[in-house]
């Protein structure tokens, strides 16, 4: 039986991603993406808008058409829009760009669960949506289960780049996968200082031998 053999990291991969020295950026990094996500969810969650230099409401019509349903007003006309609507109609249109010769949705399977999402999923999808994307920001911003939210959100961006929704989908994936490798370090000035010790994952000063 061969003997296994640990390859040991890199120095600069190891002050990067599991020292506390880099903490402070990692502070930054997490506080930004997580207030992302956090405003995004808040939103679609509770109504309001709390983007910077664009208003301040905790509450408002922004959820209708995600968790709850409502009339909104469209061309001078009250239309009704039910629960994960916006879903459906995000997932409509990214099916009418799977067609073609260079299709914005390139992936069949995809495109087989974007029609189960416009006919049917949304519905469910209208909450958890919006509900992943507040608790992936609270936990990203208090530094909770950093690895796992990152992986989280990531796998959210992953959904709408399938889609065809480029924005600003790209930056966060490459944030989220440089959380996701920081996951040790990168909630140290957070609550995965005391979490992670909870779990069997102590922080202590790696053997020098």
């Amino acid at each position: 039986m061969a003997q296994t053999v640990h390859i040991e990291e890199p120095r600069f991969s190891r002050w990067l991603f599991g020292s506390t020295t880099t903490t402070w950026f990692w502070l930054v990094v997490r506080v930004w993406l997580g207030w992302e996500w956090f405003q995004s969810g808040w939103g679609k969650v509770f109504g309001g808008n709390i983007v910077p230099g664009k208003g301040f409401s905790l509450t408002g019509d922004a959820n209708i058409g995600w968790i709850r349903a409502g009339t909104v007003v469209q061309d001078g006309k009250d239309v009704a829009v039910s629960v994960g609507q916006n879903i459906a109609g995000f997932a409509q249109g990214a099916i009418t760009s799977a067609t073609g010769p260079h299709p914005s949705v390139a992936y069949g399977w995809y495109v087989d669960f974007l029609h189960w999402v416009a006919s049917s999923g949304h519905t469910l999808l209208g909450y958890l949506v919006p509900l992943g994307e507040l608790l992936i920001g609270i936990a990203l911003i208090l530094g909770a289960f950093t690895g796992v939210a990152a992986l989280f959100g990531a796998t959210l961006n992953f959904s709408y780049a399938f889609a065809g929704s480029a924005g600003v989908n790209p930056a966060m994936i490459l944030v989220s996968g440089l959380l996701f490798l920081a996951w040790r370090n990168a909630g140290w000035l957070g609550l995965d200082r005391f979490l992670l010790p909870k779990l069997g994952v102590p922080w202590r000063q790696a053997s020098s031998t």
